[in-house]
């Protein structure tokens, strides 16, 4: 492999094929990489790191710019192999590409603000103490990337991790190692030389090797599921992590939200991308007094789209073969227990092809409201209130991310909400501001990408306490006196020791 990421001696390692998931076309062949790849790999990042940190946040920002000028300038390129292989629409693929770009200049821009030095307050018994903080890059970051979003969710990892200073190493999916080798490609066109950015590609195997590498921190995104075992292996040389996973996220629809534009968010946010989306709405509570006019207009519009492999379908196919046994087997849960499908259905799965799917009347302990389907599918169901809409959308053990409609009250109920990241009167808008922090909570994972809270993620605290002249009084000392102790006693008596008013 060379600075640039480039594979050479594919014929020496086992291999495998990418396939587009529409058509089964052969996309690509790539090698599945060992440990000795990997542990040769994160030993080249180690020397790199130490060139990259020394650049400085200056130059570092100038090389991310430069990187998102390739990336805007060849995003016709870029979006033709999202499609290929994860058979999403070529008008999606390229949205994609085109919404991390506002990442890359923002993490670069602000890194120095957010992790560089500042001083820190003292107290009156250290005012002879000068204090200060940053943050330092950890070292070399394992990266390992879904095939959902295989630009933008990983590069929200990469970017800030690579902005604070440190080496990557990449990991992308299976399903899509051909898009994390023209990123890697393209990155090493603005950063030729060292080989800060890295690729690696194959399967679990390969994972797993690299938790094992003695990286500094890893950043996953996939399934809980696939995060447990991920977190199982770090914690054997206690590498921490950060877990990005699923989601079985909720939109809530009060009683004086704008119906329409409610009705054309849930259909985004729960269809695009084939429902294939950590942050897709899956559940839908409407209030009761405007829930028919709601589901009517709903499934009118979920009609009126088409899922295929064509160029004019504008919902693709399911990426991942299994994934649609798993989105099969809610629907026939779902009605089983007494849910009505209004469009779509078992019956409207052609391969891996499924089509906009509306239920109604499904129980709430039912697959297809517990458990992340990850397909394009949505369970509506009517509330008398919105009490009990927050009641049931916080009942789920994920909480990554929800979003609410309603004009007098869409603060107020996006507060009561246990979720990472809330949308009021939009869908799917805090992933495109760079200052916000994206994560979740409970089975959603933990630890943000994006933001601040993204690049102090890929760094530790650094403090330094400086003493600036002799305390009058010795207290960190074997000579310590009683009238010390004393004067010390009656400081922190005077300082905390106030009774609080009632």
């Amino acid at each position: 492999m060379t600075a640039t990421g480039e594979i050479h001696d594919v014929a020496t390692r086992p291999v495998f094929e990418v396939r587009n998931p529409g058509t089964g076309d052969l996309v690509g062949t790539y090698p599945v990489h060992g440990p000795e790849d990997v542990a040769a790999t994160v030993e080249r990042a180690r020397a790199a790191f130490a060139w990259w940190y020394g650049l400085g946040y200056r130059e570092r920002a100038e090389r991310l710019s430069r990187f998102a000028g390739v990336i805007s300038r060849r995003m016709g390129q870029l979006g033709a192999v999202i499609h290929d292989e994860t058979g999403k629409p070529f008008s999606d693929a390229a949205l994609e590409a085109a919404l991390v770009l506002d990442h890359l200049k923002w993490a670069g821009r602000n890194a120095r603000k957010v992790l560089g030095r500042r001083g820190a307050r003292v107290g009156l018994l250290t005012f002879n103490q000068a204090a200060s903080v940053e943050y330092k890059p950890l070292g070399v970051i394992g990266v390992i990337g879904p095939w959902n979003y295989p630009v933008f969710t990983p590069l929200g990892s990469i970017v800030y991790a690579l902005a604070a200073g440190n080496a990557v190493v990449f990991k992308p999916s299976e399903f899509s190692p051909g898009v994390g080798a023209w990123l890697v490609e393209m990155f090493g066109e603005v950063v030729p030389e060292q080989p800060v950015l890295q690729l690696l590609t194959g399967d679990a195997s390969t994972g797993e090797a690299l938790c094992r590498s003695g990286v500094d921190k890893i950043a996953f995104t996939g399934s809980t599921e696939t995060a447990k075992r991920v977190m199982a292996v770090c914690a054997e040389s206690l590498t921490p992590m950060v877990a990005e996973c699923g989601g079985k996220d909720v939109l809530i629809v009060d009683a004086d939200a704008d119906l329409d534009e409610a009705v054309e968010a849930a259909v985004w946010a729960g269809m695009a991308n084939a429902g294939q989306s950590c942050i897709a709405t899956e559940r839908v509570y409407v209030h009761r007094s405007v829930y028919e006019p709601f589901v009517t207009r709903l499934v009118a519009r979920a009609r009126s789209l088409r899922a295929g492999i064509d160029a004019e379908a504008k919902i693709g196919p399911i990426t991942m073969p299994k994934q649609v046994n798993v989105i099969r087997h809610h629907l026939e849960d779902a009605i089983v227990r007494g849910g009505r499908v209004l469009t779509g259905g078992v019956g409207e799965i052609n391969g891996q092809v499924v089509q906009p799917t509306v239920l109604v009347d499904v129980p709430e302990d039912a697959l297809a409201v517990t458990e992340e389907t990850f397909g394009p599918t949505l369970t509506v169901a009517a509330v008398d209130d919105m009490d009990t809409a927050i009641e049931r959308a916080n009942a789920s053990r994920y909480g990554l991310s929800a979003a609410v409609y309603s004009k007098a009250r869409g603060r107020e109920l996006a507060e009561r909400l246990r979720a990472g990241m809330v949308s009021v009167n939009a869908v799917f808008n805090f992933p495109q501001i760079p200052s916000l922090p994206f994560g979740g909570v409970g089975d959603s994972g933990f630890g943000r990408i994006h933001g601040p809270d993204g690049l102090r993620e890929f760094t530790y605290a650094h403090a330094v306490a400086r003493q600036r002249f002799a305390p009058l009084m010795a207290m960190t000392t074997f000579d310590r006196t009683a009238k010390t102790d004393a004067f010390i006693g009656k400081a922190m008596t005077i300082l905390h020791g106030k009774r609080r008013l009632k």
